[in-house]
């Protein structure tokens, strides 16, 4: 699903983009200003100890933000964590039946939110390198894995997805909510075609995704957006570049192709908005302009 550089790359050692995900929730668990703060606990464990230990002062986290996230990038991630958890908990309150997650990488919503699972099974999707090295982390950590969380590891380039999940034990037809937190944009558009066809063949009347994505001007390096240049220098450097993107205008024609209606979408403006503007409306922090978040509901 992606290029055969950056395919290579994460066949053989975790994703650096998901590693720098993970450490970011753990910053963000440790802030004490409540803009900054959300509720991945169980990211802190899953990092190094010095890495976590540097975290837990606050100028380490300030350290962090400065070097190593690039201009607006941390505050993207918290209000798209923040955003996201809430679409996992509304599913759950909804009583969906499957929750899929792809690309999951290290995300925790399963384990932190596994008192109102209920009897939705999740299932996370990923490459076998990076999705072990996540399990083995919870073993390590003695965290308990839910009995209804299944992990699929899968090729994405050469194994098809509806058969990986099928086998799996997943039912196609029924109400599901599917995350794609930080896939879309890494992948080819013949890919992000066949995902989204994917979608549209599994999930029943009801069923939402909900995913994020670059915005097209991005990749045609327009450097217009706060934060541009530095978060695509960053993703470059570690070898995993954005390969689809959308414009804003094109998003509901976008999801029209695969049978879906946009419930909700945020760009990063709209994302400060919600997040990080204080009672009187002033912005306490800005969100790199890169992203969009879309909530879309199958017709």
């Amino acid at each position: 699903m992606k290029s055969e550089s950056d395919v290579k790359r994460i066949h053989t050692r975790t994703s650096r983009t998901a590693e720098w995900t993970c450490m970011s929730r753990a910053a963000s668990s440790l802030e004490v200003d409540p803009y900054y703060r959300s509720d991945d606990y169980i990211a802190a464990k899953l990092i190094p100890s010095p890495v976590l230990m540097l975290l837990r002062m606050q100028i380490g986290r300030a350290v962090f933000r400065r070097c190593l996230a690039a201009r607006g990038m941390y505050e993207y991630v918290i209000a798209r964590t923040r955003y996201m958890d809430a679409a996992f908990h509304k599913a759950l309150d909804d009583r969906f039946e499957q929750i899929v997650l792809f690309g999951a990488g290290f995300d925790t919503r399963a384990v932190r939110f596994q008192t109102a699972l209920g009897s939705t099974q999740v299932f996370e999707l990923d490459v076998p390198i990076t999705q072990a090295a996540k399990i083995e982390r919870y073993r390590q950590r003695g965290l308990e894995v839910p009995p209804n969380l299944k992990f699929v590891a899968i090729d994405f380039d050469k194994q098809s997805i509806h058969e990986k999940l099928s086998q799996s034990g997943f039912r196609g037809g029924e109400r599901c909510l599917f995350i794609l937190e930080g896939v879309l944009m890494y992948l080819l558009p013949a890919s992000v075609d066949s995902t989204f066809r994917t979608l549209q063949a599994l999930g029943g009347k009801g069923s939402l995704a909900v995913f994020d994505y670059v915005r097209a001007a991005v990749l045609r390096g327009n450097r217009t957006d706060y934060g541009e240049a530095a978060a695509t220098r960053a993703v470059e450097k570690v070898n995993e570049k954005w390969h689809f993107g959308l414009e804003p205008g094109q998003v509901e024609s976008f999801l029209l192709n695969y049978g879906f209606l946009m419930n909700d979408h945020r760009d990063a403006r709209g994302l400060e908005q919600l997040y990080f503007a204080d009672t009187n409306g002033a912005i306490v922090g800005h969100i790199n302009g890169t992203h969009g978040i879309v909530t879309a509901e199958k017709s």
